[in-house]
């Protein structure tokens, strides 16, 4: 199950009391004040991981709490700080204060740690409080609450690739050919309801790509048409964007007016996502209505075109390596992948 939004409540541990105690120890009637101060609180810590690809882990545990600080104790002890509760998060993560609005954090980086619940402070110890006018204070502080709050995570898929088209066009098939993402891929429209994260491997460079392959738009779809708008928040953050054209015209459709919807469709949900690097593939090109349909359809469009059959793996070898070397000219780093141990 594919999670990319949900509501969490989270605290940060309270801090300890201080203590009032005082020194007693033989030959010393006058020892004074030794009560020490109270621990921190834990922090909530949200923590980018970049092997965590959903936000699953929080929508059935919505509820995460850090430890409280340790009360202070006498011989100037001061309390344990509280254990901080680390929350992993997938890279491209946002973080919405439910009662402002307001975005508090995003979660960018593998590793990148933000804290958005600090712990509370220890209370002093009666040690803090002694003066030349009260040589023996009984007076210690409460430790105090940790940070609380109800936040929305909304997740924005960081892929190299965002991967659009129209139902059946084939970018479940295509996803499953060129990654080891498995997507359910069927001869009806929808077969895919969530998006999917695929990982492009080519071992002889030692590297990979992310392709987020994104549920099938219909005209309409920037008005919550069909799976609406919701999952376009995948490619926003892509570096290229596949588009992929059923050019056999399944459905009866015209691979023409297929492609000038999606280019319709994005730009009515951010004319941003229409400057974005693209390249477009015609898939189907082994059945016979796809040559005609090539044709027409370079005709009207003035773009260039990348033909591959799923089906017959035509095309699909080169189509990898053009991925790889446009994501690099637009600025994208592949990822490292590991090497194999001798």
């Amino acid at each position: 199950m594919f999670i990319d939004e949900c509501v969490i409540k989270v605290k940060a541990g309270d801090g300890g009391r201080g203590c009032v105690s005082f020194r007693r120890e033989k030959y010393e009637p006058w020892g004074g004040p030794n009560g020490g101060d109270g621990g921190k609180g834990g922090d909530i810590i949200l923590l980018g991981d970049d092997d965590t690809n959903n936000l699953i882990d929080y929508k059935y545990k919505p509820h995460w709490k850090a430890d409280r600080g340790e009360n202070g104790s006498g011989k100037d002890q001061h309390g344990h700080v509280g254990k901080s509760t680390y929350l992993k998060m997938p890279l491209g993560t946002i973080v919405i204060d439910e009662e402002t609005g307001e975005v508090v954090a995003e979660v960018t980086e593998d590793r990148q740690e933000i804290v958005l619940c600090a712990g509370g402070t220890g209370g002093w110890g009666n040690l803090h409080f002694k003066s030349s006018t009260n040589r023996a204070p009984k007076r210690a502080n409460d430790g105090l609450p940790g940070a609380s709050g109800t936040y929305r995570l909304v997740l924005k898929s960081i892929a190299d690739i965002g991967l659009v088209g129209f139902p059946n066009a084939g970018k479940s098939s295509l996803t499953r050919a060129i990654t080891k993402a498995r997507p359910k891929a069927a001869a009806y429209p929808f077969t895919t309801l969530h998006p999917q994260i695929g990982v492009i491997d080519y071992p002889e460079t030692y590297d990979r790509l992310l392709l987020a392959d994104v549920p099938g738009l219909i005209a309409g779809a920037s008005e919550n048409r069909g799976l609406g708008h919701r999952f376009l928040r995948h490619i926003e953050r892509c570096t290229l964007l596949m588009f992929l054209i059923d050019m056999a015209g399944t459905d009866e459709r015209d691979p023409r007016d297929d492609f000038a919807t999606l280019l319709e469709e994005l730009g009515a949900y951010d004319p941003a996502l229409l400057e974005k690097p693209r390249l477009v593939v015609a898939n189907k090109v082994d059945l016979p209505e796809a040559k005609a349909n090539l044709t027409k359809f370079k005709r009207r469009h003035k773009v260039d075109i990348l033909t591959i059959s799923c089906l017959t793996g035509e095309g699909l070898p080169e189509l990898c390596q053009q991925l790889r070397k446009r994501v690099i000219k637009h600025g994208g780093k592949p990822r490292v992948m590991p090497r194999p141990r001798s």
